[in-house]
This record gives structure tokens, sequence and C-alpha cells, in this order.
């Protein structure tokens, strides 16, 4: 897509499971958002030790997802977020790996809340720029299959030049922001699909 870097495809129920773990997962979210962190920095982000932190970075290397980035100043080890997103795909037949992406999609769409409500708790004190440069909106459409897939392709293609690991050139006044998209068939309390 336009030479940007592709999301990591994951497809292994162990990468899935680290994933489900709510402190990992705030870590790598944090480090894609932010760009290099030290643990202790990362620690004061997500609400915990910079030890507990650190333990948790080191495992998620072992995944390849993070990795230690250079220091400035020779004694601190900031670690960064070796991804620029990552691809759960579909669950498939294996009941282990079925089982670990829906843990890590519970975990992905919890962080979404966390964020959200974080959003909410402190729109009344942002600078009025970004109070009224954001947006919560809801969708009701009516497409097929395909359309849902060219629709979501296309909002793809727009958002990923703004990917924080992407972008070379940011220009002043920018800061990380948080996009959530999801996109799927309306199921209703019956389980069957709407139609």
């Amino acid at each position: 897509m336009n030479g940007l870097p592709e999301r990591r495809r994951v497809r292994d129920a162990e990468l899935m499971r680290a994933l489900a773990h709510p402190l990992r997962a705030a870590l790598l979210d944090h480090l894609m958002a932010v760009g290099p962190r030290t643990a202790s920095e990362c620690a004061e982000a997500v609400a915990s030790s910079a030890s507990n932190c650190s333990w948790h970075l080191r495992k998620l290397a072992e995944f390849g997802l993070v990795e230690p980035s250079a220091a400035e100043d020779g004694r601190q080890r900031p670690w960064r977020a070796c991804q620029v997103g990552l691809e759960l795909g579909e669950p498939g037949p294996d009941p282990a790996l079925r089982s670990a992406r829906l843990a890590a999609v519970g975990t992905m769409l919890g962080t979404e809340q966390v964020l959200t409500q974080r959003y909410l708790d402190a729109v009344e004190d942002l600078d009025p720029k970004w109070r009224d440069s954001g947006g919560l909106n809801s969708y009701a459409l009516t497409v097929t299959p395909e359309e849902l897939t060219e629709l979501v392709a296309s909002v793809d293609a727009l958002i990923r030049p703004y990917v924080g690991t992407i972008r070379t050139e940011t220009p002043d006044g920018a800061r990380p922001v948080h996009v959530g998209l999801r996109a799927f068939l309306r199921i209703e309390a019956d389980g069957e699909g709407a139609s």
C-alpha cells in the first residue's frame, strides 16, 4: 500500500496469548503511539512499576514486537515498537488459535474502552482545537461483504500514512491520536445476523 510497511499478521496462538495480557498489550500500544520510551516512562503511562514493565517488555521482545532502541545519554535503555500494527486475522478452525485470538481481541477492545473513557473524562480540559477535531461516530451501513471489504481497505489506506511508527516527517503540533475502527455484520440478540 503506497510503499508503507505492512502490519504484522499474527497467526500464532502463543503470540496471541501474549497479546491478551493487558499490561503487554498496553505497553505495545503505548510504544506504537508515542515512540521509544524507557521502562520507567512506560510504567508511568500504563500505571505499573518500572521493573514489571521491564520484564514484560523483554517478553514482548522475545516475540519480536519491541526491541531496545539507541539511548541518547548512554544510561537509559529505551524500548521501541518493531511493528506498525497487528492484524489478528480470522479465527479459523483451530480451537486453540480461536480461543487465543478472542482473548487478544478482548484485550484490544478493553484498551480502546479505557482510552475512550480517559478522553471523555478529560475532554473539558483539552485545548479547544483538540476537543473539536476528534469524532465519536457510529454508522449503521447496508453493504455486501465485498463492499465492506473495500470500505475497510479504503479507510485503512487513508489512515496508514499517519501511523506514528510510519510517519517520518511530523508537523509541529502533531500529537499521538487514537483511531479505532470496527466493521462487522450486525448480530442481533437471537445470535442471527440482521437482515
